[in-house]
């Protein structure tokens, strides 16, 4: 007979609400397994660890999250009826998750470890993804899993003067600030998040606002961890033979800090590989089938010179100081026939960015747990092997290409003018054509070139860098602009986007257990440096938007017409929108707030369009001159259409200056006619005057 589980709960208070853990009463079978309630919305949290099948040389952590349907009491739609392929928002809060979670396990370990999240309830008022870092991290620690946590995690707004933690959907959408930080509660892990253009303290203040709140966090989990944590399995480092090691070095060390004074990605790799290659062979006799260890040791010996290297001679592998930025060109309007286009080079890193305009048919729509919304911005990062000078295939974009598109569409989202403003949909892709770091960033400086090539009004310039940091002892080294090795070898990755008013968007990754707030404030300082030469290089080719459109792109011109016109436009069965779109070409889409967008390929077309909505929505005016069709002749009058389904009558009496004895003698049925608005009575019906034009033009 199998004994039941006691339940356990631990909870804070995080702004006036409740934040409960609770593990014991569900997935039992799981290493780990919590559920976290804040509000009404609930995620459940599994952590299974198991050794490898065959030991491989990296740590194989699988974080998978995922929304249910029914936790906000929606079916799913398309033909299936259940939930497939995750979301662009699944796969970024996944790897929200795994971020701050993953420098937390030993050295070497090398076991597979697989979080799984899953939202089961949302109150549409607060966000899951916040809690699945929380669960995340108080799964691992009650479980049997090596993990050197707990982590806090909350998500800070700066709404009005205010800071706000765990702010509802509504209070996100009026913030300047957002932001979500991980951390110890002394030291920072991770943050993600965007602003509209605040400054770098005012960013650092959201850091500090966060972390009384995520100590409390941590507190709790340890709370937990006291009564139902269990001991944590055996892991032995793997010590390295320092014989082997030594032997290595002797052989390898002056290669290594040859290629450490190559500016260039490719011959580095070449002097390395040849220099390994050699270690293998030399050694191969002394240390039989340590091949792997050789190079285990070889790549270590790497680290060590390049961080010393830094942290001793102030110096990078490329030669840089660490606050210098490396070579910037900057050039746009690279394609011909494409909308705008840009191409950013920083280095040996590339980025071909290409604005496309589009419709009102063009949106996106985004269907998920909270709201069904639609996206007039987007932007799509690509990055194809050869930009790393790699062979692989190329299927549909990664939880990196999402996350990198990601971070540069909110980097440049505070600029992008609002439909009303702009009504076009905007779609920025970025190809990344070389790669040797911060490609995310390059995106960011070669999307805003495109946009203002395109001739989309944004307000000003986007630039973005990323910095790293080298710490040693009591030595610490800010990194500007770093390359690809030292985000690899390093321990932080600092990506900051902004203008010259301030930041819009910004990613930190610890690759240790935990980042100084005082040390990212010097970061973010010096970031800013970076950030106004970047973007002057960026104003030297194009410094403002271009006055007009690219000749490829579509016109959209817009208005707004009374809600009680709208079936006079559209018409019996559609036929007056249809008569327009016959005659001038243009397209027209009316929305049922009376919004109208027409959309044509000339300008011309356009404007014949605007002008015919407009008679047609038009109200006669007194006073105003019309030219129109006679469309009924009487003994007493005629009936002249001024505008399209409304007639006035113009009286005998106002036919002419002089006494007109037959309406026929002055104009007949079919005649094109100007007259003027003289009354217009309580039934809406239009008296007109012929003699009142005629006697203006005398």
């Amino acid at each position: 007979m199998e004994t039941s589980t006691m339940i356990e709960t631990e909870s804070v208070t995080i702004q006036d609400k409740g934040l409960t853990i609770e593990s014991g009463r569900v997935a039992r079978q799981a290493d780990g397994a919590v559920t976290v309630r804040y509000g009404d919305t609930v995620v459940l949290v599994t952590v299974v660890g198991q050794p490898m099948a065959q030991e491989k040389d990296f740590f194989p952590l699988f974080v998978e999250y995922r929304e249910k349907s029914y936790a906000a009491g929606k079916i799913p739609g398309g033909f299936f009826k259940r939930e497939g392929r995750p979301q662009d928002k699944e796969t970024l809060s996944a790897r929200m998750i795994d971020r701050p979670i993953r420098p937390l396990f030993p050295d070497g370990y090398r076991e597979e470890v697989q979080v799984v999240v899953m939202v089961l309830s949302t109150d549409r008022e607060h966000a899951s993804d916040v809690l699945g870092v929380v669960g995340a991290s108080a799964a691992l620690c009650i479980s049997d899993v090596p993990f050197q946590g707990p982590i806090g995690a909350v998500r800070v707004a700066k709404v009005g003067k205010e800071f706000v933690l765990n702010p509802t959907f509504s209070q996100r959408e009026d913030a300047t600030l957002e932001a979500v930080v991980a951390g110890d509660g002394d030291s920072i892990v991770m943050v993600e998040g965007g602003a509209r253009e605040v400054s770098e303290d005012e960013f650092i203040d959201a850091l500090n606002f966060a972390r009384d709140a995520i100590r409390e966090i941590v507190e709790m989990q340890k709370r937990l961890m006291a009564r139902i944590g269990r001991p944590k399995r055996e892991f032995t480092p793997r010590i390295p033979n320092g014989d082997l090691v030594n032997a290595v070095r002797e052989v390898c060390l002056e290669d290594i800090r040859r290629a450490n004074h190559s500016g260039d990605k490719q011959d580095r790799k070449a002097i390395l590989e040849q220099s390994l290659g050699r270690a293998e062979e030399t050694l191969a006799e002394g240390f039989p089938e340590q091949a792997a260890a050789i190079r285990e040791a070889f790549q270590e010996i790497e680290r060590d010179e390049v961080r010393r290297m830094i942290l001793e001679e102030g110096r990078r592998v490329d030669g840089r100081s660490t606050a210098e930025i490396r070579q910037i060109t900057c050039e746009v309007g690279v394609l011909p026939r494409t909308h705008g286009s840009a191409l950013f080079t920083r280095g040996q890193t590339q980025a071909l960015a290409v604005v496309t305009l589009g419709t009102t048919t063009d949106e996106q729509r985004i269907d998920d747990l909270e709201e069904e919304s639609w996206k007039t911005y987007m932007l799509h990062y690509n990055f194809p092997p050869f930009s790393v000078g790699e062979v692989r295939p190329i299927r549909g974009p990664g939880r990196r290409e999402i996350g990198h598109g990601m971070l540069a569409e909110r980097a440049l989202e505070p600029i992008i003018p609002s439909p009303e403003m702009f009504p076009y949909t905007v779609r920025v892709v970025s190809d990344i054509l070389e790669s040797n770091g911060s490609s995310s960033m390059a995106t960011v400086c070669s999307g805003s070139l495109s946009l203002m090539d395109a001739g989309v009004p944004v307000r000003r310039a986007v630039a973005g860098v990323a910095m790293g940091v080298v710490v040693g002892g009591e030595k610490a080294a800010i990194l500007t602009d770093i390359l690809g090795l030292e985000d690899y070898l390093g321990d932080m990755d600092f990506k900051l986007a902004g203008t010259r008013e301030g930041l819009t968007a910004f990613q930190l990754d610890s690759k240790i257990k935990g980042l100084d707030i005082g040390l990212l404030r010097s970061a973010a300082h010096q970031a800013r440096q970076a950030l106004t030469h970047i973007l002057g290089e960026m104003d030297k080719e194009l410094p403002n938007p271009r006055a007009t459109l690219s000749e490829y792109a579509p016109r959209v011109l817009s208005l707004v017409i009374p809600k009680e016109k709208i079936g006079e436009l559209i018409g019996p069965g559609g036929r007056t929108i249809r008569r327009i779109t016959e005659e001038t070409g243009a397209t027209i889409d009316v929305k049922d707030d009376g919004s109208v967008k027409i959309t044509s390929m000339g300008e011309e077309d356009g404007q014949r369009a605007l002008k015919m909505v407009r008679l047609i929505v038009e109200d006669p005016e007194v006073g105003k001159v019309y030219t129109g069709k006679v469309k009924r002749v009487v003994e007493f009058g005629a009936f002249v259409e001024i505008l399209p389904g409304r007639d006035g009558l113009v009286h005998i009496s106002e036919l002419d200056t002089r006494r007109v004895n037959r309406v026929e003698d002055v104009m007949r049925e079919g005649d094109e006619v100007t007259v003027k608005v003289i009354k217009i009575d309580r039934e809406g019906k239009v008296k007109l005057s012929r003699k009142a034009v005629l006697g203006d033009k005398r």
